[in-house]
């Protein structure tokens, strides 16, 4: 069963993110930013100006105590410390912000906007430095660790790229409706009715491996070599939109939270790096499958070995809401889900060892 964090917000929590000293941050609509601490009691509170929705919360990688966070067109620069008016403001995009990123240089923050921009803001400057696009809108933006000037980003035009900071177009692009082999499928007939547009990315900690979230319920895993990738698995366990994807510290445990209520956590390590000539067409013959044995009420469920001949998940979390975001923290010495949702609490799950 979920832990519930309450009484930090009154409306929907819409994103969250926890610090390298282990602080939570959640942002939720109307401008509300909370602070929590590690028993789950909120430690700090504030209503950000204009109460535009807090859409993403990122903390510096250098300065543990700085946020940033976006609401509206605005970002704003805080220090948690102290939780109280912006110490300075951004307003460089012009519609409202999806997601933030800073490299782990602390020297660009890369902010994506409804109106398919990707606004890069050379922090010593305060000043754009690129402004990159999508078609459509772009609901995810994320650098790559060790590399300050690479950038993976998605979209609603269903496409996702790969940027370096000193080119204004990307180096490669790949729409997803052409990502794999569909002929396999049975969803292939129904793809025009469900779009892949594409909502959330992670890259894993060697930078070179990343995740895509999409509206067809599947996941990608994608391989970076050098100026372009390569989808090297496509698997499906939601049967709704997959609204995020994380990435764990340790090498390739991925967490998805989807439209479907559930939370699937996934080990991608032994399928990453083989050479298939066409590993999602393979796959679909192996389609992962949330266990039926799950139950509601946010019950964990691991998986039997006798189930693992695919990708299918190790661990399958009944939420039961729509998944706004995820993060993972460590708490009183384990590893915890942390879950924003449609209601204004947080939900912490345990993560068992697998």
């Amino acid at each position: 069963m979920a832990v519930k964090w309450m009484g930090g917000h009154s409306s929907s929590v819409l994103c969250l993110t926890v610090s390298a000293e282990g602080l939570v941050v959640s942002g939720a609509e109307r401008g509300e930013l909370a602070l929590w601490d590690g028993g789950g009691s909120p430690v700090g509170q504030l209503r950000l100006p204009g109460e535009d929705d807090v859409t993403s919360v990122v903390f510096s990688a250098r300065r543990p105590s700085t946020l940033y966070t976006s609401h509206g067109e605005t970002i704003s620069v805080l220090d948690v410390r102290a939780l109280q008016e912006p110490l300075e403001c951004f307003r460089v995009n012009e519609e409202e912000i999806n997601c933030l990123s800073l490299n782990d240089t602390d020297s660009f923050l890369a902010a994506a906007d409804d109106s398919g921009a990707i606004k890069v803001v050379d922090l010593e400057s305060k000043k754009v430095t690129r402004s990159l696009r999508h078609s459509n809108i772009c609901s995810s933006v994320a650098f790559r660790p060790q590399r300050p000037q690479s950038l993976v980003s998605c979209g609603l035009d269903m496409q996702v790229m790969l940027w370096n900071l000193q080119k204004a177009r990307p180096l490669w692009t790949t729409n997803l409706q052409e990502c794999g082999t569909e002929e396999d499928s049975p969803q292939s007939a129904g793809q025009f009715f469900n779009p892949p547009l594409a909502h959330s990315l992670s890259i894993a900690s060697c930078g070179n491996v990343f995740g895509c979230g999409a509206q067809d319920g599947k996941v990608r895993i994608f391989r970076v070599t050098g100026v372009k990738f390569e989808c090297e698995l496509e698997f499906q366990g939601h049967s709704l939109g997959v609204s995020q994807v994380l990435f764990m510290p340790e090498a390739y445990s991925l967490l998805s939270g989807g439209n479907d209520g559930k939370i699937l956590l996934w080990d991608v390590g032994s399928e990453v790096g083989k050479q298939q000539k066409s590993p999602a067409k393979s796959l679909q013959r192996k389609k992962a499958q949330t266990p039926s044995s799950s139950r509601k009420n946010g019950k964990l469920n691991k998986v039997s070995s006798s189930e693992q001949a695919g990708v299918v998940p190790k661990l399958t979390i009944e939420h039961g809401e729509k998944v706004n975001w995820l993060s993972c923290a460590e708490i009183k010495g384990s590893r915890r889900v942390l879950v924003a949702d449609q209601s204004s609490s947080l939900s912490v799950y345990p993560l068992p060892e697998l």
